[in-house]
């Protein structure tokens, strides 16, 4: 299963702070990363492949990574805003963002693949380094296939927010009035989901166990079948969504709001910021990260 398992995490959050001397980024070297404030870009997006690479990406063409010790800030092409990040490793790591960008990261460097229409890129997610799906405004899906990508009929106009699979073909999107896409291999179809909140986060644990969340403290389930709404008693806008397991998932959303679902009920688990958080992932060791305004990132990691 993606991400691994988290296991013993401690209870308090550890907070990691950035600001780019020079918010030029192509021309910043990892040298000019210093932990200051006020003013720090925002974080969209985190994901990691070990506890010595993970990478989050964000406003201006923002990118940092994490060798297992500090976080430093990352070279590349790009000061267009960066929204989704996903690798099948540590040197195939992909990067999307606005004005139809997209990075990508071979272990050495960050380079930019050719794209064009002028597509706003919201999200990113593969099952493998030739199997790579990136979502976007007014219905924007694209496929890489290893050497090319290709634009997919979406069956959709709505802003599509995020995507995540099981397989290539079990790939689900989500976005703007509830939309909720699937993809079987062969085609994109509109799902059922009984909701009209902006959906911007989606995983599973297993093709039967998949979350959805969004605005207003949207939360929906997946059981194979049907989506269902979860009952909880948070109303803030909820942005992403992670786990390990179906007893062990996490979503994040404004106000630096971390919430847990242990398989019963979703609690909340005090954060200690007030920052809004945007993004979430997981692994064991590596424990848990958390992105979001003013480049703040929070981490819970093994105890």
């Amino acid at each position: 299963m993606e991400g691994g398992t988290v296991r013993k995490l401690k209870s308090s959050w550890i907070l990691f702070s950035f600001l780019v001397a020079l918010l030029n980024l192509p021309n910043a070297a990892s040298a000019d990363w210093q932990m200051q404030h006020p003013y720090l870009p925002d974080l969209m997006a985190v994901w990691g492949n070990s506890a010595k690479s993970v990478f989050a990406v964000g406003k201006n063409g923002a990118i940092v990574s994490y060798n297992g010790t500090k976080w430093v800030g990352m070279r590349n092409p790009t000061s267009s805003d960066l929204w989704g990040v996903w690798g099948s490793s540590e040197y195939d790591v992909f990067a999307v963002g606005s004005e139809s960008t997209i990075l990508h990261f071979d272990g050495k460097s960050w380079t930019t693949l050719p794209c064009s229409g002028g597509h706003l890129f919201l999200g990113v997610w593969g099952s493998s380094s030739t199997d790579v799906f990136a979502v976007g405004a007014g219905g924007t899906i694209l496929h890489f296939n290893g050497d090319t990508w290709t634009t997919m009929a979406a069956n959709s106009t709505s802003n599509l927010w995020n995507v995540w699979g099981s397989s290539p073909s079990n790939v689900f999107a989500v976005g703007d009035e509830g939309t909720i896409l699937r993809y079987d291999g062969r085609q994109w179809t509109p799902m059922q989901s009984g909701n009209s909140a902006q959906l911007l986060g989606i995983w599973g644990s297993t093709p039967t166990d998949v979350f959805a969340v969004g605005t207003k403290g949207a939360i929906l389930h997946f059981n194979g079948s049907d989506w269902l709404r979860m009952d909880v008693p948070f109303f803030s806008d909820l942005w992403s969504v992670w786990g390990s397991s179906s007893s062990d998932v996490y979503a994040v959303g404004t106000g630096g709001l971390i919430i847990h679902y242990d398989g019963a009920k979703w609690t909340k688990i005090p954060s200690g910021f007030a920052a809004d958080l945007y993004a979430v992932w997981g692994s064991y060791p590596v424990g848990l990260f958390a992105v979001g305004a003013e480049s703040v990132i929070l981490h819970q990691g093994p105890s």
